[in-house]
């Protein structure tokens, strides 16, 4: 699983800093609503970017950023994540992990590298409903797994949750809720079709802003902070 994209700069992407954007192939679920679908399912369509080429743009941008974000696809999948956090640290810039939380064993042992700053971790639906976004089977329990370590570690993280009809109504969001029981931040983000990965799901509607804020009331019964996105 290998470097597939790069963007020098974006300043929405990772809290309080202006970063640079690196995506990695490859996933170990299949989202019919994913918005990266070519990293997904074909990613080798993209030549590998080497290391070397990442750090060197990296160090061509110090002094404007002060952070990077490390997405995907899912990144904790590759074998040389952790060197190559390392050297981004040893640049002294603040890294974001974007990940879907199935490889809790990984991100465990970036946090005791301190190779993290900040965790964002997507959180798809109702965990005994993931089932649904991969045609193998999902191990249901690493997703807690992942929870637990940011709620018990001193990492910063949100949670964010794409709401996709069909897939994250209310029942679904009550249970999420219990998942992230004592969180700090939750992102409830409006579902764009236009991308989607599956066909079907490119013709699927939308909530309205109704819907969402009902979402989001339910969800402050359990998290700290909840912010809606993306409307």
């Amino acid at each position: 699983m290998g470097i597939k994209g790069f963007q020098g700069t974006s300043v929405l992407d990772f809290p309080g800093r202006i970063a640079s954007l690196v995506f990695y192939g490859g996933c170990n679920l299949s989202c019919g609503f994913c918005h990266n679908p070519t990293l997904i399912d074909d990613f080798d369509q993209y030549p590998d970017m080497p290391v070397e080429a990442l750090l060197d743009a990296l160090q061509q941008r110090l002094g404007f950023i002060d952070g990077v974000v490390i997405s995907g696809g899912e990144p904790t999948l590759a074998l040389t994540l952790s060197s190559t956090l390392s050297q981004i640290k040893q640049m002294g810039l603040a890294i974001k992990l974007d990940t879907n939380g199935l490889r809790p064993d990984v991100v465990a042992r970036l946090m005791e590298q301190q190779l993290l700053d900040y965790v964002a971790l997507d959180v798809k639906t109702s965990p005994e409903r993931y089932g649904e976004l991969h045609h193998r089977p999902v191990a249901l329990g690493e997703l807690k797994k992942t929870v637990d370590l940011l709620l018990s570690g001193d990492v910063e993280y949100e949670f964010r949750t794409t709401c996709v009809p069909g897939l994250v109504e209310e029942k679904d969001i009550r249970n999420m809720a219990k998942l992230l029981d004592g969180g700090r931040r939750w992102i409830l983000q409006q579902y764009v079709a236009e991308h989607a990965m599956d066909a079907a799901m490119q013709q699927c509607g939308v909530f309205s802003p109704q819907v969402l804020h009902s979402y989001a009331d339910v969800a402050r019964t359990h998290v700290q902070q909840v912010e809606l996105r993306g409307f």
